[in-house]
């Protein structure tokens, strides 16, 4: 069995009593980074032993974790943040797991979009979810196309690249399309602002250096 545990975006109450009690459970947890994760763990009192799983090995370690759950094994995968699979490193195992007859059961909990959809003032009954976009090759095409699109959709960027992409957003949306940037969504900071896109541009030159991760909601066309 492979469970799929969405461990908190920023405020560490936001993980769920199952989620600790099948962390507790698990032979073996697979977490991006075990510096990040053990910290987060002994707060809960989860002493599992711990094994890296991210995307530089991956490839190199799947097959033998498949044939360990094939084996009996109980494995709970961690990221650093949110749910495995969803911009993070995932996609590989599930698919492997499912091809190879392993079950794989994915506990509802936090993904930074949600929050940053919910509260955004944006229409959000539809959405396209793009993620991180490429840094170089392709980011132009894909900017474009999301321009086009008639529904919201949601970025997530890196916050020392923030003022390019709300640029490159006004110059493909247009300045006036409406848009959101969520920041340290969960933490003590957090930063919710909802503006055209020129205007957001302008308040995050002026505001210089920001920390956190970042979701930047964009209204359809």
């Amino acid at each position: 069995m492979l469970y799929l545990i969405p461990t908190p975006i920023g405020n560490r109450e936001d993980i769920t009593q199952r989620a600790i009690r099948m962390l507790t459970e698990a032979d073996l947890i697979l977490a991006e980074d075990t510096r990040t994760s053990r910290p987060l763990l002994l707060h809960y009192g989860v002493e599992t032993p711990l094994r890296a799983y991210h995307a530089h090995n991956e490839h190199g370690i799947v097959p033998q974790l498949v044939e360990e759950l094939k084996a009996g094994a109980t494995y709970a995968l961690i990221t650093d943040a949110g749910t495995p699979g969803i911009s993070d490193p995932g996609f590989l195992l599930v698919r492997a797991c499912r091809e190879a007859g392993v079950t794989v059961s994915c506990l509802p909990g936090p993904a930074a979009f949600v929050p940053a959809l919910a509260a955004s003032g944006i229409p959000c009954d539809r959405f396209h979810f793009e993620g991180f976009l490429p840094h170089k090759k392709g980011r132009q095409t894909r900017l474009q196309y999301l321009a086009d699109l008639p529904n919201t959709f949601a970025l997530y960027e890196s916050p020392h690249r923030i003022v390019k992409l709300l640029g490159q957003l006004a110059e493909v949306c247009g300045p006036e399309r409406t848009a959101c940037v969520a920041r340290e969504i969960s933490k003590l900071h957090e930063e919710i602002t909802t503006a055209p896109l020129a205007e957001l541009k302008q308040h995050y030159e002026k505001k210089g250096k920001v920390k956190g991760e970042i979701v930047v909601v964009v209204a359809g066309k």
